[in-house]
């Protein structure tokens, strides 16, 4: 089979959005969405459940039209050109929706008949390194199991961008690590692009090079994941009388404290946070870096108080550091 599909440029974002919105009745569920995934990275996508993770996977995958603002895939639109984008993309989604009464087998040879590509010796390596059973049901395949066989057939197509929707919901940490280092880190050593979504923020920063953060439809900080860690830190402060309010700066994310001694997680220039520190009348006693999980806390808390209909303090501080609430 020879679609003919044209090459994109090597140069050109293989995912492209600019100012992307989408709204569901009132909802507004992606707000002015714009990112590059370049060639050959790991694009980590993190957000709280409700964030607009899944709506943006679905733009993406050509399965909803934007309303406004433009998105390409390979240079090419995902809803006009479905079989020329979707035949050169792997998906596995959270709900691991397969067959259940097809064996693994089965379901091998199903999905090769749907790709010109397919690598029946990649498959059968895949198969044997996840211990996969090929008389095994889909049907009574563990959480595990499932992931697998879904990453299985999203792979050995060998696509130029495999996208991912929470991978790892449910799983055991060791399937965890199994699929994000021993098969994601290698789809991308391959020169493939590997686009991903998770709650999970030591997932993201085992293996991302790239990330965005999402709240409320938004995307509320991205960049190289290198580049975020090293501009984000903490700063703890010392007053000689207590502040009457708690201090203010330039660049802070958050403030806790009370009395002597404020906490201010900041995002800006040393040099200048230090001065103004200066004219606060307060002392640096400690600087240490910010980890992500600090810093999406952070930017989340920041984004949903600048919500038209704002929580209240009590809840929004609870719901952020519920771990079970970011997916």
């Amino acid at each position: 089979m020879n679609m003919n599909i044209p090459a994109s440029s090597p140069n050109q974002p293989v995912i492209a959005i600019s100012d992307l919105s989408r709204r569901f009745k009132s909802k507004l569920a992606l707000d002015s969405v714009s990112l590059n995934v370049e060639r050959g990275q790991v694009f980590g996508l993190v957000g709280a459940n409700g964030a607009g993770k899944t709506t943006l996977i679905k733009h993406i995958l050509g399965l909803l039209k934007a309303e406004s603002g433009s998105l390409r895939v390979f240079d090419l639109d995902p809803v006009a050109e479905p079989v020329a984008v979707l035949s050169r993309v792997g998906f596995l989604s959270e709900d691991r929706d397969l067959p259940g009464w097809m064996r693994v087998d089965e379901l091998i040879r199903y999905t090769r008949a749907f790709h010109a590509e397919w690598d029946a010796a990649y498959a059968e390596q895949l198969r044997g390194q996840f211990q996969l059973d090929p008389a095994a049901r889909i049907k009574q395949l563990s959480r595990g199991e499932l992931a697998k066989a879904g990453l299985l057939v999203a792979l050995a197509h060998r696509p130029e961008l495999l996208v991912l929707d929470e991978p790892s919901s449910g799983l055991d940490p060791i399937v965890r690590r199994e699929m994000l280092e021993a098969i994601v880190r290698t789809v991308a050593d391959e020169g493939r692009t590997v686009f991903f979504s998770s709650h999970l923020l030591d997932e993201i920063e085992r293996v991302s090079d790239r990330l965005a953060m999402m709240a409320c439809g938004r995307v509320v900080l991205q960049g190289r994941l290198d580049e975020i860690l090293e501009s984000h830190f903490r700063l703890t402060l010392r007053f000689p009388t207590p502040p009457p309010t708690p201090p203010k700066l330039a660049g802070a994310l958050l403030v806790t404290g009370s009395g002597l001694e404020w906490t201010v997680l900041c995002n800006g220039a040393r040099a200048e946070l230090a001065a103004a520190v200066v004219r606060l009348g307060a002392r640096i006693v400690d600087e240490t870096a910010a980890s992500l999980d600090e810093i999406f806390l952070a930017r989340v808390g920041r984004e949903r108080s600048t919500t038209a209909n704002p929580q209240p303090a009590a809840w929004q501080e609870a719901t952020l550091d519920t771990p079970d609430a970011m997916k």
